[in-house]
């Protein structure tokens, strides 16, 4: 079966940096979008970013643009998400998302695939 599995979320201050990463199997990886998706406490899934299945293009919401960066590497079936200067408002559950397509969708709606999610805290 399809599994994504995130990690590399944890408490940091503002300013500083991590990297989450996002390993899939069960699915041939580069068949599919990956996304990055965040939910904050009281609000709904919101898109953070997406890459095409071979990573030549990248999409990013306007709150992370030119903060985060988003990667894949389809020999290791791995998608990242670097975030850089981080905020108090990028305090999140950060979730990647398989989406067999080969245009980047950013509605939840549309991804077929969902890890379970790493939590970033990010303290002023």
């Amino acid at each position: 079966q399809v599994q994504l599995v995130e990690s590399g979320g944890g408490l940091v201050e503002a300013g500083d940096s991590l990297r989450l990463s996002c390993a899939a199997s069960g699915l041939t990886f580069s068949r599919y979008v990956m996304g990055w998706f965040r939910q904050a406490p009281g609000k709904e899934r919101e898109f953070v970013a997406a890459t095409t299945r071979y990573g030549g293009e990248t999409y990013y919401a306007d709150s992370v643009k030119g903060r985060f960066t988003i990667s894949r590497d389809n020999a290791k079936n791995t998608v990242y998400l670097q975030m850089n200067s981080l905020k108090p408002e990028d305090t999140a559950v950060y979730y990647c998302a398989a989406d067999r397509t080969i245009v980047v969708r950013i509605g939840v709606s549309e991804y077929d695939y969902w890890g379970q999610g790493t939590q970033v805290t990010v303290s002023s």
